[in-house]
C-alpha cells in the first residue's frame, strides 16, 4: 500500500485525503488544529463555490450540507458613484446557470477531518515546520503541501511569470452575521457586490455557518483608501460596528438592510491581507527528494472573484486522478510537474481573470464590456457565469481584439444610412 503524506487540512488537502482513502491508500494528514478547535476558532475565509466545483464534491460524496446551505442563484455587481449614490442603470447582474454555495470552512473542514479518521485515515494534530519536510518525504511515497502559511509558504519559489504583484492589492475584512434583510429590488438568493471607484468593493453573500444560514459581509479595500481601516479593529462586534460606519457614508441602502445584524459567533470575523502569487509547484527538500504543492500553497488568488475553494476542489480532483493513474510507478519530479501542469491549465485562467479584476488600471476593453453588459442581458449572463469557469473569458474578454469583436456582435450591424 502506497504511503502518502498531506500537510494541510483545508478544502484541497482533506478532499484529496478522503479520495485517496476511498482508493485504499495509506494516508496521513498533518493538521494544525483538531476539529473541536476549528469549530470554536475564528472564521477561515469567505469561500464561495460555483456549480462545477460543487459537482466535484457531489461526485465524491462530500456534499454533506446541500440541504441546509442557502443557494446563491445569481450575482449583481452595482457601481456606486461617490458619495454613495447607486447607479442602477450601470449594474451588471444575472442568474447563474447552476447555483453556488458558501459553507463556512470551519464547518466543512472539521467534519471532513472526523470523516477522514472514521474511514481509517491518520491525522497528526500539530504544525509542521519546513525543516521536517526532508524526513516526511523520505518516509512516504509522496508528500504534498496543501498549505502555504508561515515558513511553509517559502518552500516553493515565486514564479515571476505569473506573479505581477509584490504586495497586497486589497485590505480584507469580513464578518458572518444573522439578521441581514434582503434587498427588495433583488431576488433574496443573489450575491450582491457594490463597487466604489478608487475605494474598493463590498459583498453580501448568503452562507451556512455552525448556527445555520447566515450572511457574510466582506470588504475589499484599496490599500491607503477609506476601506483600509481595520488595523485597530478586533473581534466580530467591532468589525460589524466599523462596517456600519462605512455603510452609512458609502452605501446607506446597505446600511438599512444590515442595521439589525448580529455576529453569528465569537469567532465570526477575519481581517488581513494577502499578496496574490503563483509559486513553482515542486520543491527539492533534500538531494533527489521532492514535495509537490497544491491549491493555495502554489496558486494564491485574492478572494475578489471567489476562486479559492473552486481552485482547491479542482486541484484535489485532478491530483487524485493523476495519483491513481500512476499505479506503482514512482512519484518522481517529472510526474509532479506534469500533475501540476494538468491543473494549471484551469488555474491559469482563474489567476489571469482575478488579476485583471484587481488591476486599478484596468484595460479599456474590460470597462467597455462591463458597460455593455449593463445594457445587454445576454452579455451580463455570460460575464456572471464566467466566474464558474473563467476559461471562457479567454475567448472574448481577456484579449482586446476578441472583446471588440464580442461587443460588435452584441451591438449588431450598423443602421443603414438613408
Amino acid at each position: 500500500m502506497r504511503r502518502i503524506a498531506i500537510v494541510g487540512a483545508g478544502q484541497a488537502g482533506l478532499q484529496l485525503a478522503l479520495g485517496l482513502r476511498e482508493q485504499a491508500y495509506d494516508v496521513t494528514v498533518f493538521a494544525a488544529r483538531t476539529p473541536q478547535e476549528v469549530r470554536a476558532g475564528r472564521v477561515l475565509s469567505t469561500q464561495l463555490m460555483y456549480g462545477p466545483a460543487l459537482a466535484v464534491e457531489r461526485r465524491a460524496g462530500l456534499n454533506l450540507w446541500d440541504r441546509q446551505t442557502p443557494a446563491i442563484d445569481g450575482v449583481v455587481i452595482s457601481p456606486v458613484d461617490p458619495p454613495g449614490v447607486r447607479v442602477p442603470e450601470r449594474a451588471v447582474g444575472s442568474r447563474l446557470d447552476e447555483p453556488a454555495q458558501s459553507v463556512d470552512q470551519r464547518v466543512k473542514t472539521a467534519r471532513w477531518l472526523e470523516l477522514f479518521e472514521e474511514r481509517g485515515g491518520r491525522v497528526e494534530y500539530r504544525p509542521v515546520a519546513a525543516e521536517e519536510l526532508p524526513a516526511l518525504a523520505a518516509g512516504h511515497d509522496l508528500t504534498l503541501l496543501a498549505t502555504g502559511h508561515g515558513p511553509l509558504g517559502e518552500v516553493f519559489g515565486r514564479d515571476e511569470r505569473h506573479s505581477p504583484y509584490e504586495r497586497p492589492q486589497r485590505v480584507l475584512a469580513c464578518v458572518y452575521v444573522h439578521g441581514v434583510r434582503p434587498d427588495p429590488e433583488l431576488p433574496p438568493s443573489f450575491l450582491r457586490m457594490s463597487a466604489f471607484p478608487g475605494a474598493g468593493e463590498f459583498f453580501v453573500l448568503p452562507a451556512l455557518t455552525g448556527s445555520g444560514p447566515c450572511v457574510i459581509l466582506l470588504w475589499e479595500g484599496h490599500p491607503g483608501g477609506p476601506f483600509d481601516c481595520w488595523q485597530n479593529v478586533s473581534g466580530p462586534g467591532a468589525t460589524l460596528e466599523r462596517t456600519w460606519q462605512l455603510l452609512r457614508s458609502y452605501a446607506p441602502w446597505e446600511y438599512e438592510l444590515c442595521a439589525h445584524a448580529e455576529p453569528t459567533d465569537p469567532g465570526a470575523a477575519l481581517t488581513g491581507s494577502l499578496t496574490p502569487v503563483v509559486r513553482h509547484p515542486v520543491a527539492e527538500v533534500a538531494p533527489g527528494s521532492y514535495v509537490l504543492g497544491m491549491a493555495d500553497a502554489v496558486v494564491l488568488n485574492d478572494p475578489i472573484t471567489g476562486q479559492g475553494s473552486n481552485n482547491a476542489a479542482r486541484c484535489a480532483d485532478r491530483y487524485l486522478t493523476s495519483i491513481v493513474e500512476r499505479g506503482e510507478r514512482p512519484f518522481d519530479r517529472a510526474w509532479m510537474h506534469e500533475t501540476f501542469a494538468a491543473w494549471w491549465e484551469h488555474a491559469r485562467h482563474t489567476t489571469a481573470f482575478t488579476n485583471l479584476v484587481l488591476d486599478a488600471a484596468r484595460p479599456r476593453h474590460f470597462e467597455d464590456v462591463l458597460t455593455a453588459a449593463a445594457r445587454h442581458p445576454a452579455l451580463a449572463h455570460r460575464y456572471v457565469n464566467g466566474f464558474a469557469d473563467p476559461a471562457d473569458y479567454q475567448e472574448w474578454l481577456m484579449d482586446a481584439d476578441r472583446a471588440e469583436a464580442c461587443l460588435a456582435a452584441v451591438a449588431g450591424p450598423p443602421a443603414a444610412q438613408p
